[in-house]
């Protein structure tokens, strides 16, 4: 039998097992480890069997996934490092990609590739109870293959991300943290410094009375356990700063444009092209080379299907072979009684 472990049983995590569960895929095991315990997630079917360690869980396993704090990522790939099996494909979940990349190439043995990956999905809750299999849906997954990656690792991951359904984008460890800096951790403390400035003024109850939906959504990553934001800021920091800076210089473009009342029209045409590029974004997205995405999801999960179970057939197919091979000598052998 096939084995898929998963570290880590929060959101994530969680969420991968059930989406794999979904993906009924033949003679298929999911093991999994979590700190915390794993028996809730045993219970809600993303797991078929629970590790005492992390190291127990990848022990046969083709294909790991670490869904951990990035804080903690280091420490697994430490303690699976002597378990996993030769030709392992790992496969993580973190935020920020280029110390984990490194961190991969010093500790993972020279016989198992490593394939970064980053969903792009989330809650504002986490743990095991708030996982669910449609999570990762139409989602963006970032995948960041290191150096020594091979191409049937780099497929399996892509083939992993479609059967889940998700599309998965193909970036380098340095774009990915550039970008995400951008599209992900800004609007993290866009939103934490928005709530802070509102709810730290003394009419905070007259201010909330009166918030609507538009804030709520504005500040929603606030809510984001400050566990989690604080090492995607320190994992991330030279990133987060430059863009930190860039919003700051837009915002004083702005601030320009409502102070001077002469640059009204300025000001009008400038909320016109964000709105228009916006909507425009939110219809389609800009054309770039993706790989396998979520339509593929059938002929992911074969293909995933084969790459788990390579060498299981490969093994299955010879033991057969050597079998036939036995009965037909056994058949030509002269029989008791025939003539010579």
């Amino acid at each position: 039998m096939a084995r898929i472990a998963i570290i880590g049983l929060g959101l994530i995590g969680g969420s991968l097992g059930l989406a794999l569960k979904r993906a009924k895929i033949v003679d298929l095991e999911i093991a999994g480890y979590d700190e915390k315990g794993t028996s809730r997630a045993r219970k809600l079917g993303a797991i078929d069997r629970e590790a005492r360690t992390a190291a127990q869980a990848v022990e046969g396993a083709a294909l790991t996934i670490i869904a951990v704090p990035i804080s903690q990522v280091r420490s697994v790939l430490e303690e699976i490092a002597p378990a996993l099996a030769e030709g392992a494909v790992v496969t993580d979940t973190a935020s920020t990609k280029r110390e984990v990349i490194a961190w991969a190439d010093e500790l993972l043995p020279e016989t198992v590739s490593f394939v970064g990956g980053h969903p792009i999905a989330g809650k504002e809750i986490a743990g095991i109870d708030a996982a669910e299999a449609e999570l990762f849906q139409n989602r963006a997954w970032a995948v960041i293959p290191s150096v020594r990656a091979s191409e049937r690792a780099i497929s399996a991951v892509e083939n992993l991300v479609a059967l889940v359904g998700a599309r998965a984008v193909i970036v380098d460890a340095a774009e990915h943290d550039s970008y995400l800096a951008a599209v992900s951790h800004l609007p993290l403390l866009l939103s934490s410094a928005l709530f802070s400035l509102a709810s730290s003024s003394t009419a905070w109850p007259e201010l909330a009375s009166l918030s609507g939906p538009g804030f709520r959504d504005t500040t929603r990553l606030a809510s984001t356990p400050p566990e989690l934001s604080h090492d995607i800021v320190l994992t991330n920091r030279e990133n987060v700063l430059h863009w930190l800076d860039r919003l700051a210089e837009e915002l004083r473009r702005f601030r320009a444009l409502v102070e001077d009342g002469a640059k009204q029209e300025e000001l009008f045409k400038a909320l016109a092209t964000v709105q228009s590029t916006r909507d425009a974004f939110l219809r389609e997205l800009p054309a770039r080379q993706t790989g396998t995405g979520a339509a593929d999801m059938l002929s992911a999960g074969e293909r995933i299907t084969a790459f788990l179970m390579g060498e299981f057939a490969v093994r299955r197919t010879k033991e057969i072979q050597e079998m036939l091979e036995r009965s037909e000598r056994a058949s030509e052998r002269p029989r008791r009684g025939d003539r010579p």
